[in-house]
């Protein structure tokens, strides 16, 4: 290896450093009490090294929702591929989710920075534009798959698509604040995943066209 891939390695090692130890004190302090001062103690560098790397806390906290959002995307590409119906879009949307935020610990530290950025949410515009374009294309995708849902007769055509993928939102969010308000050793509990997954499914029920087969409805099953 030469000296330059050596270097970009070793910045990219310490810039990965830096976010798990925001992602750290986030779990441990909460987001709106930590400064950039303080991950650069928790990382054992100087705040001017930690403001190479990023310019700003919200620049540095916007990286870690981003991140997260990649990594939801890589975990549920089918939800985003053409021709699948709106039903396996919405079960493997689930399925990325579970797999991806099941410790709950990574769930908590995106919904704390996702509200201290935008204090607004859910109640905000998915039609604006933002710094966190994946974070975006996930929302946007829950919004198109709900269209989708309307117009292959799952879903009630009448259901407001923008108000419904805030309202999955705004669920989510309030669970994930309540499991928040735990003693870290409780967080660990899969009840609470399983209580994700039952506002899910009954959200979900209560988006359905009158008559539908409630079989069909069933979001966390194969």
């Amino acid at each position: 290896m030469g000296i330059s891939e050596r270097r970009e390695r070793e910045k990219d090692e310490r810039r990965r450093m830096i976010l798990n130890c925001a992602r750290e004190l986030i779990l441990s302090q909460g987001v709106q009490n930590i400064s950039m001062e303080d991950i650069a103690r928790k990382a054992e560098l100087s705040k001017a090294t930690v403001y190479l790397y990023f310019s700003s806390k919200e620049i540095l906290l916007n990286e870690i929702c981003e991140e997260a959002a990649r990594g939801f995307i890589d975990q549920s590409k089918l939800f985003l591929e053409p021709g699948v119906t709106g039903m396996a879009a919405l079960k493997c949307f689930w399925s990325g989710y579970e797999k991806l935020f099941g410790n709950l610990d990574e769930m908590i530290i995106i919904f704390q920075v996702r509200n201290f950025m935008n204090p607004g949410l859910p109640l905000i515009s998915l039609d604006e534009r933002s710094e966190s374009p994946n974070v975006d294309a996930i929302l946007n995708s829950m919004r198109e798959t709900i269209d989708q849902c309307k117009a292959e007769g799952v879903f009630d055509p009448n259901l407001d698509s923008l108000l419904a993928t805030r309202f999955l939102l705004s669920m989510f969010s309030v669970t994930v604040e309540n499991a928040a308000r735990m003693r870290t050793e409780d967080r660990k509990s899969p009840f609470i995943m399983n209580e994700m997954k039952n506002i899910f499914q009954i959200i979900v029920r209560g988006f359905a066209r009158e008559g539908i087969d409630r079989s069909l409805l069933n979001i966390t099953e194969s």
